[in-house]
């Protein structure tokens, strides 16, 4: 059986998926709460059926990109209020996508399943570095716009992001806000992080912090007291700040300290779990509250200290990752046996 391009994606959206995955001599392949399956009513993808689906749901000056350099990120909205990343490559001579379903509105505090006191003070933060990182497919994407919604309703000032691409859209209300799309409306992440002090903005949230260059201009955005989001993908708060201090030449790394240790507020390391009875994930999270006693050990090359403070700082907010998973095998969505594989990956 054969689907048109916009039956596979209402697939996506009926099976609650998260991805659908359009590669030649397979299926239709879509992943719901974190496992991979087969669209069982789809016979195997052509080459030709591949790359007919991505240039249906691209421009065509977008699949001139991808046949000329192999390679194309792009956002696309469906009807509904539903919006799809996609990233579509060349493998073994024919193309193939990879299409993020966004959600179609943004979770309150209360729902995104992180503690919703350590939510509501970032909200209120007028400055400083706030790090929410993961791997890929962790709801970093998530909780970051959430955040931003939930300050977009509250406060009045000027929002901006720089992203690849844009994924949730924001509607100014009690906020204005912009967004710049990577490669739409701005070259690169650097060039728009350097353009962004004019702009005259009091948040900024940056996609991705994926370069030395992104990562030296949110220290700075932040020292200069701007309220600035970012993305990593580490697994620990520790392992953040230690990929962040190394990032950069050995000759500027005291000073990054320095910087790191004054601005930083918070960092969140995400995982997403899925629950052993299916039909669902828990998010997990290990949480660093950057208080007085951490910003010395950041300062002091300490950092291997900071996990002590973590796990006796229940109170305020800061979590291990162990105790994460331990808040999610009380709740009985997820085995001991679960958590501890999660503990390894």
């Amino acid at each position: 059986m054969k689907l048109k391009t916009d039956e596979l994606l209402h697939h996506l959206i009926e099976q609650n998926g998260s991805d659908l995955h359009l590669v030649a001599e397979n299926p239709p392949m879509i992943r719901v709460h974190g496992i991979l399956l087969p669209l069982q009513e789809h016979d195997i993808l052509t080459s030709e059926e591949t790359e007919f689906h991505i240039s249906q749901m691209v421009s065509e000056s977008a699949m001139q990109e991808l046949r000329s350099t192999g390679e194309l990120d792009a956002a696309l909205q469906l009807e509904g209020g539903h919006r799809l990343r996609i990233n579509a490559y060349r493998q073994q001579e024919s193309f193939a996508a990879a299409l993020r379903l966004l959600p179609n509105r943004f979770f309150s505090l209360e729902d995104l399943g992180l503690p919703t006191k350590v939510l509501e003070h970032i909200c209120r933060l007028h400055s400083g570095l706030v790090l929410v990182t993961g791997a890929t497919s962790s709801g970093k994407s998530t909780t970051i716009a959430s955040i931003i919604h939930q300050i977009n309703l509250e406060r009045p000032c000027h929002i901006h992001t720089i992203e690849d691409p844009v994924e949730y859209r924001h509607h100014s209300a009690k906020a204005l806000v912009t967004q710049r799309e990577v490669g739409t409306d701005t070259k690169s992440f650097a060039e728009a992080l350097r353009r962004s002090m004019r702009e005259d903005p009091d948040v900024i949230v940056i996609g991705e912090m994926r370069d030395l260059e992104t990562m030296s201009a949110a220290l700075t955005l932040a020292e200069t007291g701007h309220l600035t989001f970012g993305t990593l993908h580490t697994s620990t708060a520790v392992q953040t700040i230690s990929r962040l201090v190394s990032a950069f030449p050995a000759a500027q790394q005291a000073q990054v300290r320095i910087q790191l240790a004054s601005t930083l507020q918070y960092a969140i390391c995400q995982k997403l779990v899925p629950w052993d009875a299916g039909g669902g994930r828990s998010l997990v999270a290990e949480i660093l509250v950057v208080n007085p006693a951490v910003r010395a050990m950041i300062r002091d090359q300490k950092t291997h200290q900071i996990r002590t403070v973590m796990q006796t700082n229940f109170d305020a907010g800061m979590r291990t990752l162990e105790q994460s998973l331990e808040e999610a095998v009380r709740s009985g969505k997820i085995s001991r046996k679960t958590a501890d594989l999660y503990l390894e990956i």
